[in-house]
């Protein structure tokens, strides 16, 4: 089959960041599927993966996001059938989705949403995996719960945002304040839902306090680093931090005095670990899906680059790389 991969990390303007590949089709374990691509999106993951993790040897396939139909079943899969069109955020520690054919273990895959084509809906998994977690592991906000209470989502504006805002708006009574810098990604969280719009490039506090909130909840998911002060002089008592990214240095100290919860949401650490309920993620995207099919949830993908190339592939990744991405980027599997 052809995928994509590469054979040392580095910059993605280098010729050789991505090379065209001839590898055969991954082996089955009992409870894999084997899924013919249809459609890929690109993450922050992929662009930190190719650019700091070389393979130990040979050439490493990213991309976790996917959307495909099932090709083969492993011996022990029960949930999903050949022909099922399906869709995931896969396992970072296997081979990735920029393939042909990509193996998944079928506990941690939804069923597509049927009103979506398959490169619209490979923009939903790893983003709503993530922010499904937080609100609701992390955070641990019931369904219909928050009357009263408020959330910030740092960096609304992202493809984690996009969908966390969505589902906070949706699923919970919170009001919900997200930051977004440019008029493009302020009208866009606005847009998602937002109730409130403030910029992380002046002061949060300030900010948040001429609205007469102080949010019980924070969800950081970009430059923690820089707003961490800021966020624990804004947060309500006994509040609680969740972050996505991972800042070089932290004074957790500061956090004591108002005895606030603080976690970090990872969203492949049930495949990773193969944790007791890893099944989760797989009722967690069956619930995406009908949300999305009965209009709750929109789609948060803005651009399509086209099906997956070397030449598309990296475009992607530059413009991951700018910062500047407001929902997601998508492509479609091979020509």
């Amino acid at each position: 089959m052809k995928a994509i991969g590469y054979k040392q990390a580095g910059a993605i303007n280098a010729l050789d960041s991505f090379i065209l590949l001839d590898v055969e089709k991954p082996k089955l374990k009992e409870h894999d599927i084997l899924v013919q691509v249809k459609g890929i999106s690109v993450n922050p993951v992929d662009v930190k993966v190719r650019a700091s993790m070389s393979p130990e040897s040979g050439v490493k396939i990213i991309g976790y996001d996917a959307s495909g139909i099932v090709a083969e079943v492993g011996s022990a899969v029960t949930q999903y059938k050949i022909g099922d069109e399906v869709f995931y955020a896969g396992d970072i520690t296997r081979q990735g989705t920029n393939a042909e054919y990509h193996v998944v273990d079928e506990r941690i895959v939804g069923r597509k949403p049927k009103s979506l084509d398959f490169p619209e809906a490979a923009g939903l998994p790893l983003t709503s995996i993530t922010a499904w977690e937080i609100l609701f592991d992390s955070l641990k906000i019931s369904e219909g719960g928050g009357a009263g209470e408020s959330i910030l989502i740092v960096g609304g504006a992202g493809g984690v945002g996009s969908i966390l805002i969505q589902l906070a708006k949706k699923l919970t009574q919170l009001t919900v304040i997200a930051s977004a810098s440019r008029p493009d990604s302020i009208e866009w969280v606005k847009k998602m839902g937002a109730d409130y719009v403030v910029n992380h490039r002046n002061s949060l506090s300030e900010q948040v306090k001429e609205l007469g909130l102080q949010p019980k909840y924070v969800a950081s998911l970009n430059a923690t680093d820089q707003h961490f002060n800021t966020i624990v002089d804004l947060i309500k008592p006994r509040g609680h931090i969740a972050l996505i990214d991972d800042p070089a240095n932290l004074n957790i100290n500061i956090i004591k005095p108002k005895a606030l919860s603080f976690s970090w949401e990872f969203m492949f650490t049930r495949s990773m670990f193969n944790t007791d309920d890893i099944n989760a993620q797989y009722h967690l995207l069956n619930r995406v899906s009908e949300l999305i099919d009965d209009g709750t949830l929109v789609s948060t993908v803005t651009n399509n680059l086209g099906n997956l190339s070397v030449e598309n592939l990296k475009e992607a990744h530059r413009i991951q790389e700018t910062g500047t991405v407001i929902g997601k980027n998508v492509l479609g599997g091979f020509e």
